[in-house]
């Protein structure tokens, strides 16, 4: 397989979460999807996606126990394609997939952030994907579910150190910085134990942009995820005067709103790698470009200016049905 993207483009990493299981909450994917959610074609989906993420230079693949069977996917397409050694793959703990490949599923996730979860979850992981596992997030961390207060669970995380495998925490939800300020704090042996953060930073939901420059400069990896906002900044996903707004400022440039949104974000200095959720081909060269766009100083003035209250954000996409 031939490599024809920039180097800049290494700063996208593809995101598992909309290809793995066939019901999730990004807007679209009754269009984009279609009726076909079988496993089979789920998988030759992920490998289009691979393939196309590969090719305009993405090397850093995000997948999670909950995902389905995203890691599943992952493990075979690195299976068919050995000559590829340069992708870095990272994974999430703590939610386990309850769907059963269902749509109409009472419940797809459920979260258990206990030290048997994490013995569990890191055994499955590892039997899928073996030593490509470079990161290990604890799945949205919070600061009620205690696992940030967890001796025993950080003893259990530090033994990935060994590994060569950072332990991180994703965080969701209006908790993000309180929970990224916490996980900062957190050693075992003298060291910090999360050296990895992937957090929700959007123009609509930047509240946690602080926290993770911190993070950043303490010398951790900053992943940003949902930089699209669940599909509300993507081509006819508007759906809010905010999100009107970035798909007018983004034809005014003569491009698309998941590009322009995209591009917000890797102007942070800060962020190592954002994700794309992108599910088809088509959608992985479009945000691609957004590596090769440059963000005018009024356009991201005027960007800053459409952040939502994160609490009305969060209610609103905890709302958002699983289609």
């Amino acid at each position: 397989m031939t490599a024809t993207g920039t180097s800049d483009r290494k700063r996208l990493g593809i995101g598992l979460a909309a290809v793995g299981r066939p019901a999730y909450i990004t807007a679209g994917r009754v269009a984009d999807l279609g009726a076909e959610r079988d496993v089979v074609t789920f998988r030759d989906r992920t490998f289009a996606v691979l393939d196309a993420a590969y090719a305009v230079g993405i090397r850093y693949v995000d997948a999670a126990r909950s995902y389905g069977r995203a890691e599943e996917f992952l493990a075979a397409w690195l299976t068919a394609h050995p000559e590829i050694d340069d992708v870095v793959v990272g994974s999430k703990w703590g939610y386990r997939y309850v769907g059963e490949w269902r749509m109409d599923a009472p419940a797809h996730e459920v979260k258990d952030h206990s030290l048997a979860a994490f013995e569990e979850q890191w055994a499955q992981t590892s039997a899928l994907l073996g030593e490509r596992v470079a990161v290990y997030h604890v799945h949205s961390a919070t600061l009620e579910s205690g696992v940030l207060d967890d001796a025993a669970v950080h003893r259990a995380l530090a033994g990935l150190r060994a590994r060569g495998v950072r332990a991180g925490i994703s965080t969701s939800g209006p908790g993000q910085v309180e929970a990224v300020r916490r996980a900062l704090a957190v050693a075992v042996d003298g060291e910090p134990l999360f050296t990895s953060f992937q957090s929700t930073w959007n123009v609509l939901e930047p509240s946690a942009g602080p926290a993770l420059a911190a993070a950043a400069a303490a010398g951790a990896r900053v992943i940003v995820k949902e930089a699209v906002a669940n599909g509300r900044l993507a081509p006819g996903g508007a759906d809010t005067p905010g999100a009107h707004r970035v798909a007018e400022l983004a034809d005014d440039l003569g491009t698309t709103a998941d590009r322009l949104a995209i591009a917000a974000a890797l102007a942070h200095p800060w962020a190592w790698r954002v994700l794309s959720g992108a599910v088809d081909p088509v959608q992985v060269a479009s945000n691609a470009e957004a590596a090769d766009l440059v963000v005018p100083e009024a356009v991201a003035a005027e960007l800053a200016d459409l952040a939502e209250d994160p609490q009305a954000y969060w209610s609103a996409r905890s709302a958002r049905p699983w289609t």
